[in-house]
């Protein structure tokens, strides 16, 4: 029998993310099935499966954004969290550089804000209103204040789903570069294969609540789409989740 959901934010050495026959319902539906896991520091996590597997459930538990009332089994994470959405959440009534330092306790704030804006190419937009931003330069500001936190555990909700295919493919970039220059533990929900293998270490696939694949993706960086082992393992996922591989 299940215990009531324990959440802990201790660190392990073992493992930045623990989680121990975790469940989640609603009204009755199960969406999580006793899902264990452990994922190590620093480790880059892609989540994928069709809608309605649990993909988006299983990151709002982490977070700590979900209600209790259905949730059971344990899960650890790390004591600094931060969560990336698909929509950049910028307050319209705050400069740029005021909705990346809302609530940050830091002594060394709008310096540490100005400085982490360069680095998403945002250094001359840290006093504009999000308003004259494009989708892309939003989503930038939100991944700055995101890493603004210093999280120890990064959680991404398909945060460049809306962006066109070319300014995706640059945040792509943009996201590995600071990632590996940061080096929190990263868990990203994504519905793109190619995304997933372009930036994940590891791939998890989830079906009916549970994970019904788990892929160490071995490949060197920069990885392209060329390389034979990408395409063998896009195919597998892509047949996995349902996909007819003779159309694409």
């Amino acid at each position: 029998m299940n215990t009531l959901i324990g959440r802990s934010s201790s660190a392990i050495p073992a493992a930045a993310v623990r989680l121990r026959n975790l469940s989640r319902g609603f009204k009755g539906r199960t969406v999580l099935d006793h899902i264990s896991l452990d994922i190590a520091p620093g480790q880059f996590v892609a989540l994928l499966g069709e809608s309605g597997s649990g993909k988006t459930t299983l990151l709002r538990a982490l977070a700590g954004l979900d209600d209790d009332a259905e949730t059971h089994g344990h899960f650890s994470v790390p004591g600094s969290v931060s969560v990336l959405f698909q929509d950049s959440r910028l307050l319209p009534w705050l400069t740029v550089i005021d909705n990346v330092t809302l609530g940050l306790r830091l002594a060394d704030a709008q310096e540490a804000a100005r400085d982490m804006l360069a680095a998403v190419g945002l250094g001359e937009k840290a006093d504009v209103w999000p308003s004259t931003l494009s989708g892309g330069q939003k989503q930038r500001a939100a991944l700055a204040r995101s890493l603004l936190r210093r999280p120890q555990l990064l959680l991404a909700d398909e945060p460049f789903g809306a962006l066109d295919a070319l300014t995706r493919r640059k945040m792509h970039g943009l996201l590995f570069e600071l990632i590996h220059r940061h080096k929190p533990t990263v868990v990203l929900v994504t519905h793109d294969v190619d995304e997933a293998l372009l930036l994940a270490d590891r791939i998890l696939v989830l079906k009916d609540g549970r994970i019904a694949e788990d892929h160490t993706v071995a490949l060197p960086h920069p990885r392209r789409a060329s390389n034979p082992r990408f395409e063998g393992l896009r195919l597998r996922l892509l047949e996995n989740l349902g996909v007819d591989t003779d159309t694409v």
